[in-house]
């Protein structure tokens, strides 16, 4: 969950400060108000809100060169670039925050405009809303998925899981039996399409804003073309499943959210079904990638079980 915590406050004369609002532009009435800075955490990188004192706005700050979590080897200025370059592509398409500005001179930063609203996490502990948000949560996808069709490239998809499998350091023989197991994915038919779309990549509940009736995808550095529109599926289906497990000591209370949104994204009985067969795939590779974040033994190894479970579903498709 997402939190804030007030951490300065700029006044004028502050290089960074002057320059939010000149970025600004019409929305500042008071060109010498006192700005407010909240650092937003947990974040992958520094991430402050700056409230203008008096002004009714405020705008979100990422800055790339100062990460805060796991990933250091990127290149924070290719980072920066593509994020502003997806938010203006899928802005055209679905809600997000409008980007505003960035510049690579102040620890490669980007702008937004802020969306003030409540995350999908902050619906998870009401299990009767969360249906519905589900819902909208599954629209925005299929509206973002249907109207960015390209090429589909089935070997990027299986290089992301080598790279997450990389970046866990297994061992020999743990390594060996994800591999076998991806091997047998690459050669069903199950993780083929006939094209593939530009995806949101993070499907995290906290990235899933609710505003004035709204919602929002936020966070797209991640994101990307000729991908397979399950990879954001399995994502989310990822995340119920463990919150339930973890928060909810419940694993089993997901399915009912995750059939749900399944079914609310899909166009058909039949595609529902073809969904459902594939998604394991990309909720081993959902749950993996939260391994990275150095959890506990006992969390960890929830995590590894659950997706090997899920890999070996592809047994359970074979015909025999």
């Amino acid at each position: 969950m997402l939190s804030e915590k007030h951490v300065s406050t700029l006044r004028p004369g502050d290089i960074f400060r002057d320059w939010v609002v000149y970025i600004s532009d019409d929305r500042i009435s008071n060109k010498r108000c006192d700005v407010k800075v909240y650092k937003v955490e947990p974040a992958s990188h520094t991430v402050c809100r700056y409230e203008f004192i008096g002004e009714n706005h405020s705008v979100v700050a990422k800055f790339y060169a100062e990460p805060t979590g796991w990933r250091r080897d990127y290149n924070p200025v290719q980072s920066l670039e593509t994020e502003f370059s997806n938010l203006i592509k899928a802005s055209q398409i679905i809600n997000v925050p409008r980007p505003i500005a960035m510049r690579k001179d102040f620890n490669c930063v980007l702008v937004t405009e802020n969306i003030p609203g409540n995350t999908l996490y902050e619906y998870m502990n009401d299990e009767n809303e969360l249906y519905d948000k589900l819902t909208a949560v599954a629209q925005i996808l299929r509206r973002l998925h249907d109207n960015t069709k390209s090429i589909y490239r089935k070997q990027d998809e299986f290089s992301h899981f080598h790279k997450v499998l990389d970046q866990l350091r297994l061992d020999y023989s743990t390594r060996k039996k994800f591999n076998r197991l991806l091997g047998d994915w690459w050669y069903s038919t199950l993780v083929d399409l006939p094209y593939g779309c530009q995806i949101h990549s993070d499907a995290n509940p906290v990235n899933y804003i609710f505003s004035r009736g709204k919602i929002y995808a936020i966070d797209f550095e991640s994101s990307r073309e000729h991908a397979s529109f399950i990879h954001d599926l399995g994502i989310m289906a990822a995340e119920l499943k463990h919150y339930f497990a973890i928060h909810k000591n419940n694993e089993d209370k997901a399915e009912p959210y995750i059939g749900h949104f399944l079914w609310r994204y899909s166009k058909s009985e039949d595609e529902f079904h073809r969904i459902t067969k594939t998604l394991p795939f990309f909720m081993a590779f959902g749950l993996l990638r939260m391994a990275r974040l150095g959890m506990h033994d006992g969390h960890n190894n929830y995590v590894f079980r659950k997706a090997t479970d899920c890999l070996k579903a592809i047994y359970l498709n074979r015909k025999p």
